[in-house]
C-alpha cells in the first residue's frame, strides 16, 4: 500500500494522518452503512449475495458535477441492476441532504451516510485538493468496483465526472 498525507477530522480542527491507496487485487476494506431511508448496507452481506459493488464517493450532494454522475448512475442502473451489481454512492452529508438529493433527481440507488468518514478513510478518499491555487481538504472523487469475493477490481482515485460512468460501465462489461 502507498501512504501518502491528509487530514481527519478532530473535533473543529484537522490533524494530519496517513491514508492508503488502495489497488487492484486488495481486499476491499468492510464497511456497513446506513442510507438515508434507514437501510443498512453491509460489503460482507451482498458480497455474500454475489454482487458486484460499485462504490462511488462524490464531494458533495446537488452540486454541478455531482448531480451529473448521480444521473448517469441513475440512468444505468436497469443494465447494472441486471448483471447483479449494486450502485453505492457516498459522501459526508446529512441524511436531510441525501433525502432531497435523491428526491430532486429520482435517484434509483442508496446513497449512504459517512458524516464521521469512517468509509471515506477505510477507501482514501479523503484528501489535499487543490483549486485555483487554494490547498484543502475535501472528497476526492473516486470509484471502486469491488467483485463478489470482496476484492478491488478497480480502484480509481480522482475521476471526473463527466463520462464516468460511461467508463465504468465498460469495465464491467455492460
Amino acid at each position: 500500500m502507498v501512504l501518502r498525507k491528509t487530514c481527519l477530522r478532530k473535533g473543529n480542527r484537522l490533524g494530519m494522518s496517513e491514508v492508503v491507496n488502495l489497488e487492484i487485487g486488495q481486499i476491499a476494506p468492510r464497511f456497513s452503512a446506513t442510507d438515508n431511508s434507514g437501510t443498512t448496507y453491509d460489503l460482507a452481506e451482498l458480497s455474500g449475495q454475489g454482487k458486484t459493488v460499485v462504490l462511488y464517493f462524490y464531494p458533495k450532494d446537488s452540486t454541478p458535477g455531482c448531480t451529473k454522475q448521480a444521473c448517469d448512475f441513475r440512468d444505468n442502473m436497469t443494465s447494472m441492476a441486471s448483471a447483479d451489481v449494486v450502485v453505492l454512492g457516498v459522501s459526508k452529508d446529512s441524511g436531510k441532504s441525501h433525502d432531497k438529493f435523491t428526491t430532486k433527481y429520482d435517484l434509483n440507488f442508496p446513497l449512504l451516510l459517512d458524516e464521521d468518514m469512517t468509509i471515506h478513510n477505510a477507501y482514501g478518499t479523503w484528501r489535499e485538493k487543490k483549486n485555483y491555487g487554494r490547498t484543502y481538504m475535501g472528497c476526492a472523487r473516486s470509484t471502486f468496483i469491488i467483485s463478489p469475493e470482496g476484492v478491488l477490481t478497480q480502484a480509481l482515485y480522482n475521476v471526473k465526472a463527466t463520462g464516468h460512468v460511461a467508463r465504468i460501465m465498460k469495465l464491467l462489461e455492460l
